[in-house]
């Protein structure tokens, strides 16, 4: 009997729940949460804005900015006033628009201003009626700068009268007030993020001079005003119009990247009606195309259905050209990635109904502008190739070197790309210490400068998951270097090989051998160098793994200070003072400077620069392609005047240079 009470007792405890797993043994509607009002936006804020780092930050600062575009694109308003505040961390932006309404909405019995600022999906653009042109639709982006807002101030010029109203996390916290009488129309919204949502809620003022500038090319006639009253600028005072429109702007866009239009000429082409549509477009010497594309007026970064049309409709004028001229090259084919090499454009697109991908919108999704945007600017380019033959032959000569150079690159590629999938090992280069794993998703990749730093970084890794390629000497620069020289170029052959993905018309993500590509250097500017010129190699010929978050640096301490049996880490001299300065042991510190990754020992190397548990890694990302692509062309390419300015303009911040 006791027995069997205590193998019942045995079997009611093994079907307890097991403890630690954090789960509730109860599921019941009680758990259910409802989130109201404004709440999931700060609950969730990424979802509405993209992200909480700078690009998040700023988006905040467009959603307000397209409300005021919103009244210039369908005609209600023609200035825009921007302010920054001298701390960075305010802003207010105003238009002479119609104002949004202040009177009472019949239903919700709140006025029309506090509604759309306090509620999602509110506003005035899901009806046709008051706006022709709209990039908002969704009724969220006010209410979301609102609610990720510390302090937000609403003014509106109306019916004669000024109103105000004030708003704290998403919540009035001041009823609507008629402050008295205005001449003019217009709304005016000032905001301060939120720093419990936003680690550093300072904007740019760069950042966001640019994208004002941008919009005043956008919308001929457009005046925009901006007052950058920040400490670093000094209270600078900008006005932007720009009467040319997009054709000023693709001039601009290409003087910016350094580059030479192929030929002096810039094709222009507009279109009213449904939809409404600009193209301005040249070719330049770049080896690659650019594309900036908005829908109604606001930029597709990810591009969408209208980029599609625009790249087809370029690919079918040019293809017509060649054919009936009868241009065609011998011995080599041409590709619709040959033709629209070093294409430059400028698309700007208006239509009824925008289909946005996210509330961010960084790309338009509607199906039927691939036909229309390639339908209209196929015999339009066309038309002008027939009109102006000089310039149409220097434009099919750029496509046939094109597809020459891209020939030779796919033969040069084929003899560093794996010729199998399959194998895991197959052609290989001989310093690579390969890792044992074969799934590329948990594999690491370290690129080490020097045999020494692989020799202890050998050692000291995780033999499953990482591996690691030395290099000898510094690193070819690739910017400086034509395709063949960088072919035959050993150490980048040996990367190309350890990658295994291929590069130009023959590389496939698909193929790649290792996730996550660490390059690790000694921490002194001889490191600093080797990096950067591994980093403009990944920038020219796999920017995709950039793009798509594969490349990062590590990041090895430059000294090591020990207060008895204490030991710190400082990875540059800043944080070695800081260290110093506040003392954390006692008696005299005994700091050690690190000559480079081969001095150190491999355990101490695997804890400080390769254990994921302790080690930092900086991942290299493109936050502005026209940015980056000049300052790589400036400091790494053949023209010697960028890189002096450069270093004659930074010459005070180098105070300890270590050579």
């Amino acid at each position: 009997m006791a027995r069997r009470d205590e193998n019942r007792k045995k079997k009611e405890k093994d079907k307890k729940p097991v403890s630690g797993t954090g789960a509730k043994s109860s599921y019941a509607a009680k758990d259910i949460t409802v989130l109201e009002g404004l709440e999931p936006v700060r609950r969730r804020p990424a979802m509405y804005i993209g992200g909480l780092d700078s690009r998040g930050l700023h988006h905040l600062v467009w959603e307000i900015l397209d409300n005021s575009i919103d009244e210039v694109i369908n005609g209600f308003a023609s200035t825009i006033e921007v302010e920054l505040d001298k701390d960075a961390r305010g802003i207010k932006v105003a238009d002479n628009g119609r104002g949004i309404p202040v009177d009472k909405h019949p239903v919700h019995k709140k006025p029309a201003l506090e509604l759309i600022l306090t509620t999602l999906h509110s506003g005035g653009k899901f009806d046709q009626g008051n706006y022709l042109h709209s990039g908002g639709l969704h009724g969220v982006g006010s209410s979301v700068v609102n609610a990720l807002s510390r302090e937000l101030v609403a003014e509106v010029r109306r019916d004669g009268f000024e109103y105000r109203q004030r708003f704290r996390q998403g919540n009035p916290s001041t009823p609507l007030e008629k402050v008295g009488p205005a001449r003019g129309t217009g709304t005016a919204i000032y905001f301060r993020p939120d720093s419990t949502v936003f680690s550093d809620p300072r904007f740019d003022a760069k950042v966001i001079r640019d994208a004002l500038e941008a919009k005043s090319y956008l919308h001929k006639g457009l005046r925009i005003v901006y007052r950058d009253a920040t400490e670093e600028s000094g209270a600078v005072y900008h006005e932007f119009r720009h009467d040319e429109g997009i054709q000023a702007y693709l001039k601009k866009l290409v003087a910016d990247r350094g580059r030479t239009p192929t030929q002096d000429f810039v094709f222009y082409f507009s279109k009213e009606g449904d939809p409404r549509m600009e193209v301005a477009l040249q070719w330049t010497d770049e080896t690659a195309e650019s594309i900036r594309s908005y829908a109604n007026g606001i930029l597709t970064s990810s591009g969408g259905t209208h980029e599609l049309g625009l790249r087809a409709g370029v690919v079918r004028a040019v293809r017509n050209y060649i054919q009936t001229h009868e241009l065609e090259p011998k011995g080599v084919s041409l590709t619709a990635e040959d033709i629209r090499e070093g294409l430059t454009a400028v698309l700007s697109v208006y239509l009824l109904d925008p289909q946005f991908q996210g509330q961010t919108k960084e790309r338009l999704n509607n199906p039927e502008m691939n036909a229309l945007v390639a339908a209209a600017v196929a015999p339009a380019l066309e038309q002008f190739l027939n009109h102006n033959g000089t310039i149409a032959n220097g434009i099919v000569a750029r496509v046939i070197i094109a597809a020459r150079a891209r020939a030779a690159s796919r033969a040069a590629s084929e003899e560093v790309t794996r010729k199998s999938a399959v194998s895991h090992r197959l052609n290989l280069p001989g310093k690579l210490a390969d890792c044992e794993s074969t799934r590329p998703e948990e594999s690491e990749l370290f690129i080490v400068e020097g045999d020494s730093a692989g020799g202890s970084a050998k050692q000291g890794r995780d033999r499953k998951r990482q591996a690691v390629l030395p290099l000898r000497g510094k690193v070819l620069n690739t910017e400086q270097a034509g395709m063949a020289k960088v072919m035959e170029n050993k150490e980048i052959a040996n990367i190309f090989s350890a990658l295994g993905c291929g590069i130009g018309q023959s590389f496939n993500p698909a193929k790649l051998r290792y996730h996550r590509i660490i390059i690790l250097t000694d921490a002194d500017s001889d490191g600093h160098h080797i990096s950067t010129l591994l980093l403009t190699f990944f920038y020219r010929y796999l920017p995709e793994l950039i793009r798509k978050g594969h490349i990062y640096l590590g990041r090895p301490p430059l000294y090591r200070i020990q207060y008895g049996e204490k030991t710190f880490w400082a990875w540059d001299d800043e944080e070695k003072a800081k260290i110093l300065e506040t003392k954390p042991g006692r008696g005299n510190p005994d700091i050690t400077r690190f000559k480079g990754l081969g001095e150190m020992r491999p355990e101490l190397l695997w804890d400080t620069a390769m254990s994921p548990r302790t080690r930092t890694l900086l991942r290299v990302v493109i936050d502005n392609e026209l940015e980056t692509d000049r300052m790589v062309n400036d400091l790494m390419g053949r023209d010697t005047s960028a890189r002096f300015k450069f270093v004659m303009e930074r010459a005070t911040e180098a105070d300890d240079l270590d050579v």
